[in-house]
C-alpha cells in the first residue's frame, strides 16, 4: 500500500467536515424536529372536510381603495404536512377595481384555481399570514406582468401538480412573482417547492444576484438582499434587507418581511 493511501485525511478536512456536518443539523434537523413536535402537541386543523375556509378578517374591503394592491397569502398545509411546510397563494385587485382576485395551484381538477376560495380565507383550518404587500403605483405595475406569467404558466394541466419537489403552489407564486422581480418579493422558506426551477434553469439571475436549483433536491441563492441554501425542499437562509433568519418548518425570526 502507497504512503498516500496510508496517509490519513488532513486534520483541516476533517474539521472542515465536522462544522458542516454540525451545521446541517442545526439549520435543518433540529428546526424540522422541533416544528414536528409543535405539530403533533399543537391544535392545528388535522383534516380538510370539516375545516373552516372562511375569511380571516385580514383585508380592506375591496371599495375601501382605488388603488391597486397585491398580497401574498401563506398557511400552514393540510394534515401533517403542515408540520413541515406550507401553502401559498396570490390575491390581486388592479387599480380602480373594487373586487380581489385569489389564484391558488392545487393538486385537485386543473391546477390554477381562481377564486376557488374567499381571498383571505384560512387555508383548510388553518389561520393565514400575509408574507408580501404591495400597494399603489408599485402594484398597479407589477400586477399585468405577474397576470401574463400566471397565463403562461407551463404546469397549468390536470397531472402537472407534484407535492414534492414542485411544481406545487409555491411554485407557482414564486414563478408569478418572479415576472416583477421589481417588487422584491419572496416566499417564507417553510414554502417547500418555491425553489423548483420551473423553466427548466438549474442557473438563473434574480434581482439582486443569483440562484442555482439542482431540480428543487439541492439549491442556494445569493444576493445583495441575503443568501440562502436549499437541501431538499427545506431551506434555511439569511436575510440582509430586513434583518432576520429563516429556518424550515418554522420559518423566520427577526423583522417582518411586510414591515
Amino acid at each position: 500500500m502507497s504512503d498516500l493511501a496510508r496517509r490519513p485525511a488532513a486534520p483541516h478536512i476533517v474539521a472542515m467536515l465536522k462544522a458542516l456536518a454540525l451545521v446541517f443539523v442545526l439549520a435543518f434537523l433540529a428546526p424540522l424536529g422541533v416544528s414536528t413536535a409543535l405539530w403533533a402537541f399543537g391544535d392545528a386543523p388535522r383534516d380538510w372536510w370539516s375545516a373552516d375556509r372562511s375569511s380571516a378578517g385580514l383585508l380592506a374591503a375591496p371599495t375601501h381603495s382605488r388603488a391597486a394592491a397585491i398580497r401574498v397569502f401563506s398557511a400552514p398545509t393540510v394534515s401533517w404536512r403542515g408540520a413541515l411546510a406550507t401553502h401559498s397563494w396570490l390575491v390581486l385587485k388592479g387599480e380602480g377595481e373594487t373586487r380581489y382576485q385569489r389564484f391558488d395551484y392545487t393538486a385537485w381538477g386543473a391546477p390554477i384555481r381562481v377564486d376557488g376560495f374567499a381571498p383571505d380565507g384560512k387555508w383548510f383550518g388553518a389561520r393565514p399570514r400575509i408574507v408580501f404587500a404591495a400597494d399603489g403605483e408599485a402594484a398597479a405595475r407589477a400586477i399585468p406582468k405577474i397576470r401574463a406569467a400566471i397565463a403562461a404558466y407551463p404546469y397549468r394541466n390536470i397531472g402537472d401538480y407534484r407535492v414534492w419537489p414542485g411544481p406545487n403552489s409555491n411554485t407557482f407564486v414564486a414563478a408569478a412573482l418572479a415576472a416583477a422581480p421589481e417588487l422584491g418579493a419572496r416566499l417564507p422558506a417553510t414554502a417547500i417547492g418555491r425553489d423548483y426551477p420551473y423553466d427548466g434553469r438549474w442557473f438563473a439571475r434574480t434581482a439582486d444576484g443569483a440562484r442555482v436549483s439542482l431540480g428543487g433536491y439541492l439549491g442556494a441563492a445569493v444576493g445583495l438582499s441575503g443568501v440562502e441554501i436549499n437541501v431538499l425542499g427545506g431551506t434555511a437562509a439569511l436575510d440582509f434587507r430586513r434583518p432576520a433568519i429563516e429556518l424550515p418548518g418554522l420559518g423566520r425570526f427577526g423583522m417582518s418581511p411586510t414591515g
